[in-house]
């Protein structure tokens, strides 16, 4: 998977708006959806609780969509327990 400089841009912003509201929050990596190649997924940590967990996923749910319809670049947000993430 190769990401261009625009999309790794608006990952950063992306992340940057996210953190911004919720602090506890950082990157672990981008990958490449297993069901289309034209889709990112943006794994952040988690919070502890789910209701923050939701919450998170809710508000770069939102983020993802400006993405999408001003740029054209699908991206999801998938807060994962590091622990449980695997490693490449």
């Amino acid at each position: 998977m190769k990401i261009n400089f625009k999309q790794e841009e608006l990952i950063t912003k992306l992340i940057d708006c996210i953190r911004e509201k919720y602090p506890g929050v950082s990157l672990i990596d981008v990958t490449e959806s297993p069901e289309d190649t034209e889709t990112l997924w943006i794994n952040i940590t988690a919070p502890e609780s789910e209701e923050m967990k939701i919450a998170v996923r809710e508000f770069g749910s939102d983020k993802a969509t400006d993405i999408l319809l001003d740029y054209g670049y699908h991206m999801l947000i998938m807060p994962t327990q590091q622990d449980s993430h695997p490693s490449y």
